[in-house]
């Protein structure tokens, strides 16, 4: 099972991942709020530790953030004991909330109460769009046209954006969310290079990628994946 500690406080970091590690779990660690989101995305972590006052990204917006995808258990860890600050974590989407320092008993305690919730082996999903199939578990496209099966080659990148439209199928993914999550806040204008990833998977997975029927831009707002209700009609 593996756990995303963010925090920017490299001793606690060690300390947590020793004592972490110690109990059988995977350790993945960032050090901010942006590659918190990026870990995130890449690694599918089954619960976050996060401290809510890492530089760049707060750690609130990192849970709006995740929440716009994921229902990962979120254990907030911080400095910050006001109840303000915990009733504004927990209404984020936040799971619980520690306050430093703490005990390690009780954090280990919270953890277990959490991962209890994450489903085991509980297998990822496979999403068909016309001819192509999507699998989120092997992170692979394959397309079946006459008999025959190919793999669809996809860029690191391609292959995140696409990643985040699977896992809301049919829900609006802002522009903003898309760039936060993949290239972090510092790009949260650049819809240049949405429109561009957006462009590349259409003339890889549309039947005709100027009349998409399945990846769709909602304008001015962001995209949707847009699954079929039944099947395909023949051509």
């Amino acid at each position: 099972m593996k756990i995303l500690i963010a925090d920017d406080d490299p001793q606690l970091v060690r300390a947590l991942r020793i004592t972490l590690s110690a109990e059988g779990y995977r350790i993945i660690a960032a050090p901010d709020g942006a590659r918190t989101i990026q870990a995130a995305v890449e690694h599918q972590p089954d619960l976050l530790l996060l401290d809510l006052g890492m530089p760049g990204l707060d750690g609130i917006d990192v849970i709006h953030a995740l929440r716009g995808w994921t229902q990962t258990p979120i254990l907030v860890i911080s400095g910050r004991t006001g109840a303000a600050d915990k009733v504004e974590a927990l209404d984020a989407g936040a799971d619980d909330y520690v306050t430093k320092p703490f005990s390690i008993q009780e954090l280990l305690a919270r953890v277990r109460a959490l991962t209890r919730r994450v489903p085991s082996n509980e297998p990822e999903p496979m999403v068909r769009i016309g001819d192509v199939s999507i699998d989120l578990t092997a992170r692979s496209v394959v397309r079946t046209t006459g008999g025959e099966t190919r793999h669809v080659r996809l860029t690191p990148t391609e292959w995140r954006v696409l990643e985040l439209l699977v896992r809301n199928p049919g829900r609006l993914v802002t522009r903003q969310d898309l760039l936060t999550q993949i290239w972090g806040s510092d790009h949260v204008t650049d819809t240049g290079y949405l429109r561009l990833y957006i462009s590349q998977l259409r003339k890889k997975l549309e039947p005709d990628p100027h009349a998409p029927r399945y990846l769709l831009t909602e304008a001015g707002m962001g995209y949707r994946l847009e699954l079929p209700d039944g099947p395909e009609p023949s051509p």
